[in-house]
């Protein structure tokens, strides 16, 4: 079935839209009826797509969906004119190649075998300085970080334990140890330790 019309309108990013068809089979409609277009069915180069308003005429048929076009062309079977809109596309930004450094001067266009500059002292990578090297250099100073435990705080210093205690400090503990039971045994009475003590069983004289 062929049909005319003009094009309703037309999503160029989603590559579909619908054709509102005037006449058919050369016959003008009383009431517009209308026609979905797929971008894949339009006679035109480059990015295919449709104008709104703009004059077409087609091929269509009858699908479950409804009516669908099978060719969509100008009006004298030309091509398509199109839209004038394109999708608007995610801008990526390139990012610049990282060129390789000469060794010698410390250029980005040359590598240090190609360099044409007589041999250039060494210098310092930190402060490019040529009268020292990165390891000494003074402008460099590395951050003092304190011992940390696992939870982030400062550790504590250690509380002294017995064991540090010095051997002679433990002998003489030990020594005076030793002295308090003797110490505690002379506080007696003689009568404390008589009656403690073993008896002594006395022999009667025959």
């Amino acid at each position: 079935m062929r049909g005319s019309g003009h094009c309703k309108w037309f999503n160029v990013r989603m590559g579909f839209g619908f054709i509102s068809m005037t006449s058919q089979e050369g016959n003008p409609l009383a009431t517009p009826v209308d026609v979905f277009v797929h971008q894949s069915k339009l006679y035109m180069e480059g990015f295919r797509s449709l104008k709104e308003g703009e004059a077409v005429a087609f091929t269509f048929k009858k699908s479950a969906k409804g009516l669908e076009t099978i060719r969509v062309t100008g009006p004298g079977g030309g091509p398509c004119i199109g839209s004038e809109r394109r999708p608007k596309g995610k801008t990526v930004q390139k990012r610049k190649p990282k060129g390789d450094r000469c060794y010698n001067c410390g250029g980005i266009d040359h590598h240090a075998k190609e360099c044409t500059l007589p041999p250039q002292p060494k210098k310092c990578h930190y402060c490019q300085s040529i009268a020292h090297m990165i390891a000494s250099c003074p402008h460099k100073t590395a951050p003092q970080h304190l011992p940390t435990t696992s939870q982030g705080r400062l550790e504590a210093d250690p509380q002294p334990s017995t064991s540090s205690i010095p051997q002679e400090g433990r002998s003489e503990a030990s020594e005076c140890g030793a002295c308090l039971p003797q110490e505690a045994s002379s506080s007696r009475s003689p009568e404390e330790l008589g009656r403690k003590g073993p008896s002594i069983q006395k022999r009667k004289k025959t």
